[in-house]
């Protein structure tokens, strides 16, 4: 130790085993591996009920109808968007094998031949869908009443403002 160096940083001494003696090594590995071997409690982690459920209950069935409908534009989209494709990979396809005799033409070639056909027909697509939604836009809806009507027209205003916004709902009659 330098003379320096205060007496509470002197390392601790290494502390003195006592040896075991054969025995008592070989007694303390048994009770060890034991333990180590020692089966588990087991405890239930899931329960499952066997009793069947009620065929009915108190409530009696309805009727559930399914009523999924697709717009009529939407589908005629969809048709028109798979014809287009079909058309343009057909038109491609038959150019490409009618140009197989020619060393220079390669498929690539072929697909910048057929790209304007196909904007052609998308922009074709486009033009009829929007026709169709401004046909659909023109549509009068007349409402027939009998007896006693009384209409209500609520605007409920929710102004919100900001980076931290607070709801106010209004209700104007």
């Amino acid at each position: 130790m330098h003379a320096d160096t205060p007496a509470e940083s002197t390392p601790d001494p290494l502390p003195s085993y006592t040896r075991m003696s054969d025995t008592e090594a070989t007694e303390e590995a048994r009770r060890i591996i034991a333990e180590a071997y020692r089966p588990v409690p087991q405890f239930p982690t899931a329960y499952r009920d066997t009793t069947p459920p009620p065929a009915y209950g108190t409530t009696p069935p309805v009727p559930q109808p399914d009523n999924r409908i697709v717009p009529a534009w939407a589908a005629g989209t969809a048709v028109v968007g798979i014809g287009v494709g079909a058309g343009c990979v057909g038109l491609g396809c038959g150019i490409w094998l009618a140009c197989q005799g020619f060393a220079a033409v390669t498929l690539t070639s072929v697909l910048f031949v057929t790209l304007p056909i196909g904007a052609v027909a998308a922009v074709a697509a486009a033009i009829s869908s929007a026709v169709r939604a401004i046909k659909a836009t023109h549509n009068q809806t007349h409402h027939h009443y009998t007896g006693p009507v009384q209409q209500q027209n609520n605007t409920i205003t929710a102004p919100a403002y900001g980076l931290i916004a607070r709801n106010r709902n209004e209700l104007h009659h």
